[in-house]
């Protein structure tokens, strides 16, 4: 069905086809009582006809709507009408993630794992509010064009009941990024989404999917049945802690998985700090309840009572050995409590003992460090800390110090390191600046703050344009961000220059910050080289980097030429002869030179010669471009002459 042109619920005009999938057919729309534009997606005839499908899309899709998440496609309206079944979501300017796979292969490991945060953040939030999106691949991940990864979809694979995957004999998502559980049709929750991120860092680190194979149904056997080939194999260049993070979440029985989105979120952000480091846990599933058997009682009693009669026995037979007996024992416990009082003593006095250094160490390392002392410790808390690795101690007290003791009995009070903190950015720009420095601060991330200044004369002064970090950006505690705020432009007066030389104007008008122009008239009545006018006026406020015009008179000089009159070329003079055939002597004609300059024409040149004459030279004079005519007998000779004197001083008449 092509609803190009029509509309739905008397509000959504369809514009344009931009999609299609297996469930549905997505169209770009304007929303003619909100006035945007907004992405239409309509569900396809077959899913139409199964009543329980649609109660439970509907009830799926309203609860996806209720979503808003910097990383998750807003939904803004569920509806039907005429059989047609749509959900009007936010329009997204961008690609999808498999568009970009397809067209890239691998991709750089950071910048995945900056994506796999941003698609983590979103299934936080939807876990947060129970719902699980059972159907992560890259094709429902959109990366708008400021690199903003967008997870669409959300609530709708749910919807999908057994039978309807039984009556079309399709499934609903890929297979390919189906967990385990999923694949075999059992319960999936939260943990299920988790492994389907595991195989998209797959796909985008490898360019390629785990498990592929030529049917569905041998894809779903090798999820639930075979052990990927580990990622770092197919691309080396992949860090230890990303490898390890995907195989964690790729795991086949969830209890070893991540168990939560915030889990995998932090190690992420380890990732990106540490990324060879070996950090993530392992879970161990051998630990099982074990019976301790306790050892039977033995016939001690019996055993005393009989080494006790041997030993009354034997004095009876020797009395003489008795005394020398108890001589003995008393010596030896004499001794005993020499060494047991000395001790005791000791005991009494506590040594000095070097202060042994924990910042930098995790809790385990403290351990070891100070099973073979006296000394205790105890956690007091926990704080971020862009400098020193997550699980590390931060500080110690009492403090290191090299060469100091303390007694060897002393307790250390340790603050341990919660990593980097990862905060996502709001939107600043159109906030007054104290107002923007304050929001920041609110996110707790201890992020540095740079100001540039921008003039502008359509915004108020102290007002955000820009910000370097996009509202939605997922980012690390401590990082710089740049803010251009406006400032009002500077203005300053237009000084007075009329009368001055140029020079003097030019440098009155660059002082004051103001640029300058120059054009040249010629005025008689004023001194050459100064000011005659100026194209804005005195003591007029205006902006830094005004162009003013100056007009400065310019007098033209007097110089002098030669004109070259080719008399007999312009007279086309052709000999005459008498009857005998002789050569007529011709008669002289008159020559008349006149010179035009600046209005004012003046006679040159005026004298008889012979129409013979090749070369007459003519001196004249004037100002700047000036006009040659050329009379012989009274009559114009061929035409009108321009020469310019600034240029060129001589001039040919032929």
């Amino acid at each position: 069905m092509d609803l190009v042109g029509k509309f739905i619920g008397n509000r959504y005009e369809i514009i344009e086809k931009i999609g299609n999938g297996g469930m549905a057919t997505v169209y770009k729309a304007k929303c003619h009582v909100l006035n945007r534009y907004v992405a239409v997606k309509v569900l396809k005839d077959e899913y139409t006809t199964d009543a329980e499908f649609i109660r439970r899309f509907n009830a799926e899709a309203q609860a996806a709507a209720g979503l808003t998440h910097a990383n998750i496609v807003s939904v803004y309206d569920v509806g039907h009408e005429d059989n047609i079944y749509y959900i009007v979501m936010e329009l997204i300017q961008g690609k999808t993630l498999k568009q970009i796979i397809n067209q890239d292969g691998s991709l750089p490991w950071k910048w995945s794992v900056n994506i796999a945060i941003q698609i983590a953040s979103a299934l936080e939030a939807a876990h947060r509010n129970n719902i699980v999106h059972r159907d992560i691949k890259p094709h429902n991940i959109i990366i708008t064009e400021d690199g903003v990864a967008k997870v669409t979809d959300f609530g709708i694979a749910k919807a999908v009941s057994n039978s309807t995957i039984t009556a079309f004999g399709t499934t609903i998502g890929s297979v390919h990024y189906f967990s385990p559980e999923h694949a075999k049709g059992g319960f999936t929750d939260a943990k299920s989404d988790l492994y389907s991120l595991g195989v998209v860092m797959y796909e985008m680190l490898t360019g390629r999917v785990p498990f592929d194979a030529d049917t569905p149904v041998s894809v779903a056997l090798k999820h639930m049945q075979e052990k990927p080939v580990e990622p770092i194999k197919l691309n080396p260049s992949i860090p230890f802690a990303v490898n390890q993070i995907i195989v964690k979440a790729m795991e086949k029985e969830p209890s070893l998985r991540y168990q939560n989105a915030t889990e995998m979120i932090k190690d992420l952000g380890m990732a990106l700090k540490n990324p060879e480091g070996k950090f993530v846990e392992e879970i161990d599933d051998t630990m099982r309840t074990r019976v301790i058997k306790v050892p039977e009682e033995t016939e001690t009693t019996g055993k005393n009572k009989k080494k006790k009669n041997k030993i009354a026995t034997y004095f009876e037979k020797h009395p003489k050995a008795k005394i020398p007996v108890i001589i003995l024992a008393c010596i030896i416990l004499f001794i005993l409590t020499i060494f047991i009082t000395k001790g005791l003593m000791d005991m009494g006095t506590v040594k000095d003992v070097p202060i042994p250094e924990l910042v930098g160490k995790t809790e385990e390392e403290i351990k070891e460090l100070l099973k073979d002392t006296k000394f205790t410790y105890e956690i007091i808390g926990e704080e971020y800390d862009s400098e020193v690795e997550e699980g590390k101690a931060i500080s110690q007290e009492p403090k290191y110090r090299k060469n100091y003791t303390i007694k060897e009995n002393s307790k250390f009070q340790i603050v341990i390191s919660k990593g980097t903190k990862i905060v996502e950015m709001i939107k600043v720009e159109g906030e007054k600046i104290e107002d923007a420095k304050r929001m920041i601060e609110e996110l707790d991330a201890n992020l540095e703050i740079e100001i540039v200044e921008e003039e502008s004369t359509k915004v108020e002064e102290g007002i955000v344009l820009k910000q370097s970090i996009q509202k939605g950006e997922q980012v690390q505690a401590g990082i710089k961000i740049t803010l251009t705020v406006s400032k009002a432009k500077e203005q300053v007066s237009v000084p007075y220059v009329i009368g001055k030389t140029e020079d003097q104007a030019k440098k009155e008008l660059t002082d004051s910050k103001l640029k300058v122009e120059v054009v040249y008239e010629e005025d008689t009545t004023k001194d050459a080289g100064k000011v005659l006018k100026q194209s804005i006026d005195v003591g007029k406020t205006v902006d830094v980097d005004t162009v003013v015009t100056i007009t400065v008179n310019k007098i033209a000089e007097v110089k002098s030429g030669t004109v070259n009159v080719n008399v007999k070329s312009i007279t086309n003079y052709k000999p005459q002869t008498d009857e005998d055939g002789k050569e007529i002597e011709p008669k002289d004609v008159k020559l008349k030179v006149t010179v035009t300059s600046q209005g004012t024409t003046e006679t040159a040149y005026e004298q008889s010669v012979k129409p013979t004459s090749e070369n007459v030279a003519v001196k004249i004079s004037g100002k700047g471009t000036v006009t040659i005519k050329v009379y012989i007998d009274g009559v114009l000779g061929g035409r009108e002459y321009q020469l310019n004197l600034n240029n060129s001083t001589t001039l040919t008449v032929e």
